[in-house]
């Protein structure tokens, strides 16, 4: 989930290198935590947070395949 996560905001942003992601396990639920640029932070979002909804969106799929639910917290 992590990879997937990083893959996708790297290929959104100017500045890959501030990508920053972490995920953290409970018991059915998986949290992901991504961090990048101030001025990428649009770009991530998209406008009325479409960009966003679809990461949330492909990662609910990846984890559902795994029996687990997914969240995205953008900071």
């Amino acid at each position: 989930m992590e990879k997937l996560v990083e893959f996708l905001a790297k290929s959104l942003v100017e500045n890959p290198d501030a990508v920053e992601v972490s995920q953290r396990s409970y018991r059915d639920r998986v949290v992901v935590r991504l961090v990048v640029d101030p001025e990428d932070t649009g770009r991530v979002i998209g406008k009325g947070g479409r960009v966003a909804n679809a990461i949330r969106t492909v990662m609910r799929v990846a984890a559902s395949n795994d029996g687990r639910d997914a969240t995205l917290k953008i900071l």
